[in-house]
């Protein structure tokens, strides 16, 4: 087994944090990382280009520079999951195991800077392809999410385990970088 995780978008450059290390070193993904490696499995945390104004096409390259195989986990938060769903779709990759957090898809006017990243219809066939699929959502993330999550859960026929008082998943909402129902999840 292999592990790739694919970040989140911030709003903005500022959010960025460090232009070398970005989003992918915060919240849980450090600790996800380490537990993994601990058990000797290789784990990738791609620093996806221009978060805060993402094109799908610089994406899907800079994501393709890994190899996806039947026995890869791909674990994606927020508009890192709405991207590997899409990538799915377009390739027909097959893969262990696709674990969407609180995961993003353009379904309205809202998130303009992420339309060329998120707008997209799901193609339903992924399903076929992936050995199991797994959605995580909390009940106070906001709207929007709540909604992307209803519409993966829908089209992917997947029922969404659902956290209270997790937010977005990220370390302020959840008061910790610990994250053991998705290693659990991994490891399953």
């Amino acid at each position: 087994m292999d592990v790739i995780i694919i970040h989140g978008c911030p709003s903005n450059r500022e959010k960025a944090m460090d232009e070398e290390r970005r989003t992918y070193d915060k919240h849980w993904i450090p600790w996800i990382k380490m537990k993994l490696e601990e058990k000797r499995i290789k784990v990738e945390t791609p620093l996806m280009p221009e978060p805060w104004n993402a094109k799908y096409n610089e994406w899907k390259k800079k994501f393709e520079e890994f190899e996806v195989n039947e026995r890869s986990v791909l674990i994606g938060t927020s508009c890192g999951g709405g991207f590997l769903v899409r990538w799915l779709g377009d390739t027909g990759k097959k893969v262990k195991k696709l674990i969407l957090i609180a995961p993003a898809i353009v379904h309205s006017g809202n998130y303009k800077p992420l339309y060329d990243l998120l707008k997209f219809k799901i193609n339903k066939n992924i399903k076929s392809n992936i050995g199991e699929i797994i959605i995580f959502v909390s009940d106070d993330d906001e709207k929007g999410i709540l909604k992307s999550a209803e519409i993966f859960s829908r089209d992917l026929k997947v029922k969404p385990i659902r956290f209270k008082n997790h937010g977005h998943f990220t370390l302020g909402d959840m008061g910790t970088e610990e994250f053991p129902k998705l290693l659990r999840e991994v490891l399953r």
